[in-house]
């Protein structure tokens, strides 16, 4: 941006008031063949006498992306306080061309300035990005893509001689993009393939797999354009096939399963109704596994809620709750295990039927804390907001935030605060991880203090007058001794391995806004397939 105010300006005893600001408008020019994106800025003169000593306005502008200014000076001469229709004098400035999505700081004060005082207005102008119709027209945004509409359509067709499936991607080029990335992929397989433009207005890509490859009915699209302004980061363009209606005729069996999918459907209102026992981990073999010095009386049930900062730590929750199931005998409400019934309640609904349904009983809330729950707690106290790329990729979503926005409030009430039991696991977590309003109550480390915590979910006494209670194969040296133990020693160890290779690990699982986008848009695969 050019600077053209002199440094050097007369401080006179008369001078005008300041200016008042009016709207700010932004849209698209011409400037020297080509379309660029303009801030136009308006500001009004007071009608007061300070009109008349104006001798004209200057406009500073700072980009503060970028850190350049313009300054402009407009000099008038106005003898009359209204100009002819009777209504405050108004100026504006239009030279701006802007970049979208920068922040400009406009600046504007009549001259001559006054010897003392500050009559400078300022405000903060964030000019939008490309996804805005005013601009998506401008040069530096079509080299972006924003006007670009692929019109994607794909055709299929079978082979059964060779028990073959081809499908073939048409769509439009653009005028700023030379290579295309094309890909398909399901949960089987990860197909791509890049194709160059050469002057086609629109591109065929064939892609051929075998029938065997084709275990579920959908197949995510997705389109890459590489625009020469955003490069290898641009908007995909997505679609979901279903080649269901291409396939071999289905054999009775598996009509038979879909049958009885449907007769399932019919009945899932009333069996929820009538019992909630079928979202919880179950164990027939519970039972024998309880030591002969401290019998069990009755089955507790315990819901788990947790933040799935990494796969592995996702996998290190499910081995818990597979220990819990198998050697403690208790039930395990999880939200990965009961996915079917959360879809259909949506995620308040269940979390506030469960919760409900434990302060109603005996039964306990788990919270185990990480370094996720900590970060989502203090975006909810009014930090940064935070996004996980596991939440991203979860047809579940965030469980999280809404089980703390419900469970806190009811947590620092007195009558409810036994049925919460906090704990974290010291391998591969920390004490700091526990959210603050948590920190008045004990905090279990796992699995050193796992037996301590499976007395509380008993609710029963450890430690006793004159006796300690004790169940074995609880304790931290011998939990492991059992299949289902081995299995969460293992993946609390894969993970605490992992740890110390990445250091920042959990930096890594936080996305940005720019990465935020890009993973949502991969995530619609998972989604759609689950």
């Amino acid at each position: 941006m050019p600077d053209n105010c002199s440094d050097k300006r007369v401080v006179v005893q008369l001078a005008p008031t300041g200016p008042e600001w009016g709207p700010e408008h932004v849209g698209v020019t011409t400037d020297e063949h080509r379309t660029v994106p303009i801030l136009k800025v308006i500001w009004n003169l007071k009608s007061d006498g300070g009109v008349l000593d104006l001798h004209g306005s200057e406009i500073n502008i700072l980009d503060e992306s970028t850190n350049q200014t313009m300054c402009v000076q407009f000099s008038f001469n106005i003898s009359e306080q209204l100009n002819p229709d009777r209504t405050r004098w108004t100026f504006s400035f239009d030279g701006v061309v802007a970049e979208p999505g920068h922040t400009y700081v406009v600046s504007v004060v009549n001259l001559p300035e006054p010897k003392s005082g500050d009559y400078r207005i300022r405000k903060q102008i964030t000019f939008p990005g490309c996804g805005d119709s005013r601009i998506q027209t401008a040069q530096i945004c079509l080299e972006n893509g924003s006007m670009w509409e692929p019109h994607m359509t794909t055709a299929m067709s079978v082979d059964k001689e060779q028990g073959k499936l081809f499908v073939v991607v048409s769509f439009e080029t653009a005028q700023y993009s030379e290579i295309y990335q094309v890909s398909i992929r399901n949960q089987d397989f990860h197909y791509s393939k890049n194709i160059s433009k050469e002057n086609g207005a629109s591109l065929n890509v064939t892609f051929e797999f075998g029938l065997q490859q084709l275990s579920q009915c959908e197949m995510f699209l997705s389109i890459q354009p590489f625009f020469i302004r955003c490069k290898n980061d641009c908007r995909r363009h997505k679609d979901i096939i279903n080649y269901c209606p291409y396939y071999p005729p289905r054999t009775l069996i598996i009509k038979a399963v879909v049958g009885l999918l449907v007769i399932g459907g019919f009945l899932f209102y009333f069996l929820w109704r009538a019992s909630h026992k079928d979202s919880v981990i179950k164990s027939s073999s519970a039972a024998k596994d309880q030591p002969e010095g401290f019998q069990v009386r009755e089955r507790k049930r315990v819901l788990v809620i947790y933040s799935v900062d990494h796969p592995l730590y996702k996998n290190i929750v499910l081995k818990l709750c597979g220990f819990l199931a198998a050697k403690c005998g208790t039930e395990v409400v999880l939200d990965l295990l009961d996915s079917a019934r959360l879809g259909v309640l949506g995620r308040i609904q269940w979390l506030d039927w469960h919760r409900e349904q434990i302060e109603s009983s005996s039964d306990k809330i788990l919270l185990l804390c990480s370094p996720g729950v900590q970060a989502k707690w203090r975006a909810m106290c009014g930090d940064k907001q935070v996004s996980l790329r596991e939440d991203v990729h979860s047809l579940l979503g965030d469980m999280l935030t809404p089980a703390l926005c419900l469970l806190v409030p009811h947590f620092i009430q007195s009558a409810s605060f036994e049925k919460y039991i906090v704990a974290y696991f010291d391998d591969v977590c920390s004490e700091e991880d526990v959210p603050s309003p948590f920190n008045i109550t004990v905090r279990y480390k796992l699995m050193k203090k796992f037996e301590e915590l499976f007395f509380r979910i008993l609710d029963t006494e450890m430690y006793e007058p004159g006796r300690v209670n004790h169940i074995a194969g609880l304790s931290e040296d011998e939990y492991h001794q059992c299949p289902s133990g081995r299995d969460l020693h293992d993946a609390i160890e894969a993970f605490r391995a992992y740890q110390l290779e990445h250091p920042q690990w959990f930096e890594g699982e936080l996305l940005e806004s720019t990465e935020l986008e890009v993973e949502e848009t991969m995530a619609t695969y998972d989604h759609a397939t689950s």
